[in-house]
């Protein structure tokens, strides 16, 4: 089983209440078992809601914000859904595509907290928990790459 970040299938959920449809995301959803996850979403952010980033070792809005909190619930949030998802399938997490360079999903390069748009070495805060048990992720922009 893979997860997929949601705005990459075009749902509703980008901070400025856009997606990011990705075709060859979806054309991988549909022909792999995946969920769609959105960390942000299920902390029950709003959407639309201010951009965030990384500052440091804490995620700020754009207008100086801390939503380290909910975002740190929703990656511990989607990450139990995932698990419980995997166990009811019978099936295990085999990797994730999330949204590059996001506060949450980001994978090995995040923004860096300017709103500049320049990015850093990092992990978004779901990106590493999924990480740190040894799932592997990549971004839309490695779908094919042969990755998975």
């Amino acid at each position: 089983m893979y997860l997929i970040s949601g705005c990459l299938l075009g749902h509703n959920c980008k901070y400025n209440g856009g997606n990011n449809y990705n075709k060859e995301v979806c054309d991988f959803y549909e022909n792999h078992s995946c969920v769609s996850v959105c960390p942000e979403g299920s902390s029950g952010l709003p959407t639309p809601r201010p951009p965030a980033e990384y500052v440091g070792r804490r995620i700020l809005d754009r207008e100086g914000t801390d939503v380290t909190e909910a975002f740190e619930r929703g990656a511990a949030l989607s990450l139990e859904r995932a698990f419980d998802e995997a166990r009811r399938r019978g099936e295990t997490i085999e990797g994730a595509v999330l949204k590059a360079n996001s506060p949450s999903c980001g994978s090995d390069k995040i923004y860096d907290g300017t709103f500049s748009g320049r990015l850093v070495q990092g992990d978004g805060c779901f990106a590493a928990k999924l990480k740190e048990r040894g799932i592997k992720v990549i971004s839309e922009k490695e779908i094919n790459n042969g990755k998975f």
